[in-house]
């Protein structure tokens, strides 16, 4: 049983999400009763965040108005967040217990949006295991903040309009740190599993061939427009502003570096803002980066866990209001007339 076990942890290595310890932790028996992975959570998850794209759906296609179809349109595109979450979990082996149960359900959630879970996991590990290191892939979208409010946005603007989502897609596709062949002496993915690589290869073709086939077989069936306008349009528009700010709220403008409780932020925003723009628990970002073997339903829990064991002093806890307006101040030494 010993010898089973340690070829299966060889067999893994480079798969792990590795917790994030650079500060006093809670205690082992408490990590291990929150990361029980709970499957009818996560399907009803799963089932909430259908429900309401199929809702949104049925309205504009029975009331086909603009008064109907824009709302539809941004509330599609807040479940397609939804979505995007949903494989974040999926690519954290967090669904559910069963391996290829927990990919196969990850993968579909990714690519409906266009984005390949399995790639994910290889880009997404770097972020978790390199938080605000050179190896972290994520600090192009958020590092450097505050900017000041104009340059924010500028940027949100130019995601509005669809000018950036084929840097989002080039992201979830793994671009740039995809490439094993990357010339530089200490390559990002060289603890990475071979196995990952080829998943994350299959996957981007299945993720483009689900592209080519959907808006075909959605013209040939007479739903070619509302495919367009209710699913494609909101994924390369509207999405787009919500990923970047979720992802600036979360990181932007953080304290310290050196820790997950400062360099991650924990977000409260009143329920309409947490469930648009944080979706299934989101916003308790800090637990997620110290504890990524905890399921996002959990996420409460483990944050009164270390409130209770006084692990939060100096932690990056915020209410959205606070946030906001950390990450839209202008930066030191520069004026919001400059």
């Amino acid at each position: 049983m010993a010898n089973r076990e340690i070829q299966q942890a060889q067999r893994r290595s480079g798969e792990e999400f590795r917790d994030d310890l650079r500060r006093q932790g809670l205690p082992v028996e408490v990590v291990r009763r929150l990361s029980v992975i709970d499957p009818v959570k996560a399907s009803l998850a799963i089932l909430h965040t259908c429900g309401v794209v199929a809702i949104c759906l049925a309205a504009a296609l029975t009331w086909w108005t603009p008064w109907v179809v824009i709302p539809a349109m941004v509330v599609i595109a807040s479940r397609q967040q939804a979505l995007f979450v949903l494989a974040h979990d999926a690519a954290h082996y967090r669904m559910f217990n069963t391996r290829w149960l927990n990919d196969l359900i990850g993968r579909g959630c990714g690519i409906v949006v266009g984005v390949s879970m399995c790639t994910y996991r290889v880009v997404h590990r770097l972020h978790h295991n390199h938080l605000y290191e050179p190896q972290d892939p994520d600090i192009p979208l958020h590092g450097g903040y505050p900017r000041g409010r104009v340059y924010l946005l500028k940027k949100l603007a130019r995601d509005l309009l669809g000018l950036t989502a084929w840097k989002t897609y080039a992201y979830f596709f793994g671009a740039p740190v995809i490439n094993a062949d990357a010339e530089q002496a200490r390559r990002p993915l060289n603890d990475t599993s071979p196995h990952l690589k080829q998943a994350a290869r299959q996957d981007r073709w299945l993720v483009a061939g689900f592209h080519i086939v959907a808006p075909v077989v959605a013209f040939a069936s007479g739903y070619g427009m509302a495919y367009i306008l209710l699913w494609m349009l909101p994924l390369v528009t509207i999405l787009q502003p919500i990923l970047r700010f979720r992802a600036i709220c979360e990181h932007g403008a953080v304290t310290n570096f050196a820790s997950p409780l400062t360099a991650a932020r924990t977000n409260f925003a009143p329920p309409l803002i947490a469930w648009f723009l944080f979706p299934h628990h989101v916003y308790y970002h800090a637990e997620h980066h110290m504890y990524p073997s905890i399921p996002h339903y959990n996420l409460a829990a483990c944050h009164r866990e270390l409130q209770q064991h006084g692990l939060l002093e100096g932690a990056e806890v915020r209410s959205f209001w606070d946030t906001v307006r950390i990450v839209v101040a202008d930066p030191p030494g520069r004026t919001a007339m400059e």
